[in-house]
């Protein structure tokens, strides 16, 4: 289950990183602002699935998920962007737990 939810957290750091000149240039957010929103969104994401090997990058993974769509508030396209990762992280979550439970040997 790890994996894909890793593999998604990633992704968000890219993409919290590319939406900083999205944020300068289509939502004329200063620089410095966006900067710090998309890189505090970028090192919470990156924070997340390094603690997701002992457990607690889990609920820090569901903060960052709503962290992604809250920067909707500084550049409305991560709305939508936000909105697609979270349902990425749901659907890996849910379908990760049940196929955890399906296997007798998964630890």
């Amino acid at each position: 289950m790890r994996t894909p939810l890793a593999a998604t957290l990633i992704s968000e750091v890219v993409v919290f990183g590319l939406a900083i000149p999205g944020m300068i240039l289509v939502s004329a957010v200063p620089a410095g602002t966006a900067a710090l929103l998309g890189g505090l969104c970028a090192l919470l994401a990156l924070v997340a699935a390094a603690g997701l090997r002992r457990g607690w990058g889990y609920p820090v993974a569901w903060l960052t998920q709503v962290a992604g769509i809250a920067l909707g508030l500084a550049t409305p396209m991560m709305y939508l962007v936000g909105v697609i990762f979270a349902v990425i992280w749901v659907a890996s979550f849910v379908m990760g737990r049940r196929l955890e439970k399906r296997s007798p040997d998964t630890h």
